[in-house]
């Protein structure tokens, strides 16, 4: 009796393993539909993106507006690993470019953000949907509503987007009562052994003085800088493109042997301790996380609170 009763023993036990095996491919399923995913209208047209990411890459410039939606990030670019604003928040994030197939596929990512310009992005769609933005196409704070949108968080992007322009055109008004109305404000940055002045959107703090706060521009980085973003320009030529007040972004890194020039020491700015330096490292994005620290600096160095 008892050799009758162990077939029947084990086949009873092989079925409950394989009704339990069911139950949890199912509730796998169900949790998967649960979470779903949502049409995202890029620029390239619709793409169907997980509504609720958890492993997103970005390979560029947009980490700071993923972070500042609390999206979990498991690959960074170079330029946002090297962001001393971002490292705790970072610092378990893996440094990935364009190029690392392998790498990016070992991260398993649900969502894959970067340029326009990036490399493999055939193959990166086989790992992920990804999705592309052109620089510029849109304005900075537009840029944010739509990484919003891309991670089904819109209202929070807009919440952001509507506090920081209060806040920032605030700051504008005090800057502007303090220093006076015509006062000028120019951007600077060295870059290796190049020196470049900015325009209006290419962060270092120019969307938050120009566009927000109003300051003016210098004509001759209007002349030079204002459509192309950016103008390479030499040290002998600096003073013509300083302004009033001067933001110096500087890298350490770099070569900063201009400063002791006397064509430098002689520029208004620098005699009348109306240079600013800021770390360039935290300051070359236009991010939320970057924007407020920036608009933080500028109420310190301008109205000193």
């Amino acid at each position: 009796m008892k050799k009758l009763l162990v077939p029947f023993i084990l086949l009873f036990l092989l079925i409950i393993s394989a009704c339990g095996n069911a139950v949890d491919k199912k509730e796998s399923t169900k949790e998967k539909k649960e979470k779903g995913t949502i049409t995202y209208q890029s620029e390239n047209g619709p793409i169907e993106v997980p509504a609720d990411p958890k492993r997103v890459v970005v390979l560029s410039s947009f980490a700071g507006n993923v972070m500042a939606l609390n999206v979990n990030l498991v690959g960074v670019d170079s330029w946002s690993k090297m962001n001393p604003r971002f490292d705790s928040k970072l610092k378990n994030v893996a440094e990935v470019s364009d190029e690392n197939i392998e790498k990016i596929i070992e991260l398993d990512p649900d969502l894959i953000i970067g340029l326009s310009n990036i490399k493999n992005v055939d193959k990166l769609k086989q790992i992920a949907p990804t999705v592309t933005y052109t620089y510029g196409k849109v304005d900075y704070l537009t840029q944010h509503l739509e990484i919003g949108k891309l991670l089904n968080k819109e209202k929070e992007a807009q919440a952001w987007i509507d506090d920081f322009k209060k806040r920032a055109a605030k700051a504008g008004t005090d800057i502007k009562t303090k220093i006076g109305e015509d006062k000028t404000v120019s951007v600077i940055e060295g870059f290796d052994k190049q020196l470049y002045v900015f325009g209006d959107n290419w962060g270092r703090g120019t969307e938050i003085l120009y566009q927000e706060m109003k300051l003016k521009m210098p004509e001759k980085v209007k002349e030079m800088a204002l459509k192309d973003g950016y103008y390479a320009l030499s040290p002998e030529v600096l003073p013509e493109f300083a302004g009033d007040y001067v933001i110096f972004s500087k890298n350490k890194d770099a070569d900063n042997s201009f400063q002791t020039t006397e064509t430098y020491k002689n520029i208004p700015a620098v005699k009348n301790n109306q240079l600013f330096e800021v770390n360039a490292k935290e300051f070359y994005f236009n991010d939320p996380i970057t924007l407020d620290f920036q608009l933080d600096t500028f109420k310190k160095l301008f109205l000193g609170n």
